[in-house]
């Protein structure tokens, strides 16, 4: 761990102009589960909230799966474009909680929004959206396509541990979605869309968060179900010391290379892992209180959900809007991290 905090693997900044942000949408389940609920668990109220600053999350209810949520919001943004969805080109999901391994849940959710294009998961952990976010740029900035739909979306409640007292509180469900639409050749507007993004990843952590039993390295077994491994583990402390000093750094150089002054930047939307990080990096950077977006205090960690959803409230309380500067950050599992600042 201390060689991930001393010597850090580097990012690779880049650039994505030339689209807006057309729609965007979120779905969470109605379930809502308070830090009391869980006291049944043996989880304590409090510690929850001092230790994350969450005092309840949103779960799924039996039946239903991450591209139940990815749909709902997919829904929602394209009908905030106002477009026909035939004319989108291209989804994108980012998600590390897929109804199944087979097939990819970003086709399920294309065949169920009745579109007709090319459809694929990116897999990131909590950085899911901002990578989907810098993948869909590309094919907007090479002019291939018109109309991406991004999309963010996770399922947390069924792969952690109901038995993990300090895991199991931290996370809740939600997906969160934007339709991207690339500004046609008269009206090129180079001042739109990604004014910088950095994507990075360190594999030396990829222990600190993990499913052990998820796939071919080791298949499911009764013995494996049994002892709990096809539940998330996490080093909850490396992981926080990890993402404090990786989401200041990687916020602080991206901002850098937009050329944007800091101060400029209108809100500042993070993964929503826990206040204290997001604290922590608001006081490195010296920000005042109302620049950095926080609702994890009523939907916990969403993962790939997180960033989405955030922006989604963020718009509809009028906190952003068209023409607005925002740097989004997403860290986690991979380890991954992805930044952007993103002029709306």
């Amino acid at each position: 761990m201390s060689e991930i905090l001393t010597a850090p693997r580097r990012s690779r900044f880049g650039q994505a102009t030339g689209f807006h942000l057309a729609g965007i949408g979120s779905s969470v389940p109605d379930n809502v589960v308070t830090n009391a609920d869980l006291a049944r668990l043996g989880c304590d109220a409090e510690w929850i909230e001092t230790r994350s600053g969450i005092r309840e999350r949103r779960h799924a209810p039996p039946g239903m799966a991450t591209s139940d949520f990815a749909t709902a919001a997919g829904e929602a943004a394209i009908a905030m474009a106002g477009i026909d969805r035939s004319t989108i080109d291209l989804l994108v999901l980012g998600t590390f909680t897929p109804d199944m391994l087979l097939p990819s849940t970003a086709c399920m959710v294309q065949e169920r929004l009745g579109l007709d294009c090319p459809a694929m998961d990116v897999t990131a952990a909590c950085a899911g959206f901002v990578y989907g976010l810098v993948t869909a740029a590309q094919f907007l900035g090479s002019g291939s396509h018109e109309r991406v739909l991004v999309i963010g979306a996770d399922t947390n409640s069924r792969v952690v541990s109901p038995n993990d007292i300090k895991t199991w509180p931290l996370f809740g469900d939600a997906a969160g979605a934007v339709v991207l639409e690339r500004h046609t050749a008269a009206a090129h507007d180079a001042t739109k869309g990604l004014l910088a993004y950095a994507l990075g990843s360190d594999g030396r952590g990829a222990d600190l968060l993990i499913c052990p039993m998820s796939g071919s390295r080791e298949p499911v077994s009764v013995e494996g179900a049994a002892s709990g491994r096809q539940f998330m583990q996490m080093d909850g402390r490396a992981v926080f010391k990890w993402a404090i000093r990786l989401a200041e750094q990687n916020i602080r150089d991206v901002v850098e290379k937009s050329g944007i002054p800091l101060d400029a930047i209108d809100l500042f939307v993070l993964h929503q892992a826990n206040a204290r990080i997001l604290e922590g990096v608001r006081m490195a950077l010296d920000l005042p209180p109302e620049k950095v977006f926080m609702n994890l205090d009523r939907f916990g960690n969403t993962s790939s959900g997180s960033i989405p959803l955030a922006m989604d409230e963020a718009w509809r309380t009028g906190r952003i809007g068209p023409g607005s500067t925002v740097a989004v950050c997403g860290f986690g599992g991979g380890l991954a991290w992805g930044s952007a600042v993103w002029r709306l």
